[in-house]
């Protein structure tokens, strides 16, 4: 795994360590700031445990695009994918291709995953940032299809994971340098522009006690979401729907008005409808088991 690391390293990428066979982050690992191309820390670390690799795709300047394959052999993609001789992931990146007009992007570095998939790695356009996607959500690019950009990670070459879900090594089958990413895909990977910003209207009435504690409390919750980092927004709304949950079980606020803050300031941040409405649900249910009441 030290060769693995190291080869990575001297292409620029910047690694870190993943759990030995696993596809995570070490427990606590602030990964996003601790990742290095260092040969001298690289040989310290991984000499000691035989980690996976984790490749930081932001601080690379690379774009990934993971062509996956279905959990269970034999599962109907979705429409509009549902389509003769499509069953994966890298079925629906031929289909846009063809829908576009554009060549199979293939003749760049490949990495084969643990089930069969295919990470087509590439270098991100310097004029736009590119985060992650998944699947068909938001600006995605469709069924079995995620991309990992700014605030992502992909399993490096070398590693080998084992999971209930799949075992197997992750292999080097194009050893082509990352080709730029095509500027077509790079358009539909670009995220919609925020709607224009607007305050988060809070109409909690009364100048007394109780309802300047809830117009504070309210007030920072929303405040925590829209002041949320780009690639901390769910966790933030997630945070916030706790907190207000708690103030709906105990009677002080009603589930709707806090619905419909909070996904105003999920909107606010560029969150996906579906996905905060989700999160907002979640985290209401988690707060619930913990009331909160307000003294008069």
């Amino acid at each position: 795994m030290t060769r693995y690391a190291l080869a990575a390293a001297a292409k620029g990428w910047h690694v870190f360590p993943l759990t030995p066979r696993g596809k995570w982050p070490l427990k606590g690992w602030p990964w996003k700031e601790r990742n290095t191309t260092d040969p001298d820390v690289i040989r310290r670390f991984w000499t000691r445990t035989p980690y996976n690799v984790g490749i930081a795709c932001g601080p690379s300047r690379l774009v990934v695009i993971d062509l996956d394959k279905p959990e269970k052999e034999g599962l109907r993609p979705p429409t509009p994918w549902d389509l003769p001789g499509v069953t994966d992931g890298a079925d629906v990146l031929a289909v846009l291709c063809e829908r576009a007009g554009q060549p199979l992007p293939f003749d760049t570095f490949t990495v084969t995953t643990r089930r069969g998939g295919l990470h087509l790695y590439f270098t991100a356009p310097a004029d736009v940032v590119l985060g992650n996607t998944r699947g068909e959500d938001g600006n995605g690019l469709g069924w079995k299809i995620d991309t990992r950009g700014v605030g992502g990670y992909v399993v490096g070459p070398g590693s080998f994971v084992d999971l209930p879900d799949g075992a197997g090594p992750y292999e080097v089958i194009n050893r082509t340098p990352p080709a730029p990413l095509p500027g077509w895909l790079a358009e539909r990977l670009t995220p919609a522009p925020l709607p224009p910003q607007r305050p988060v209207t809070v109409p909690l009435a009364g100048a007394d006690r109780h309802s300047a504690y809830l117009r504070t409390a309210v007030a920072a919750e929303l405040a925590r979401v829209t002041d949320s980092p780009a690639d901390g927004h769910n966790n933030a709304l997630y945070h916030a729907s706790v907190a207000l949950g708690q103030l709906v079980a105990g009677g002080a606020l009603t589930e709707s008005d806090v619905t419909a803050w909070l996904a105003s300031a999920a909107e606010q941040v560029g969150q996906r409808p579906g996905e905060a409405h989700r999160t907002i649900a979640s985290g209401l249910r988690a707060g619930a088991r913990r009331p909160r009441s307000v003294a008069a």
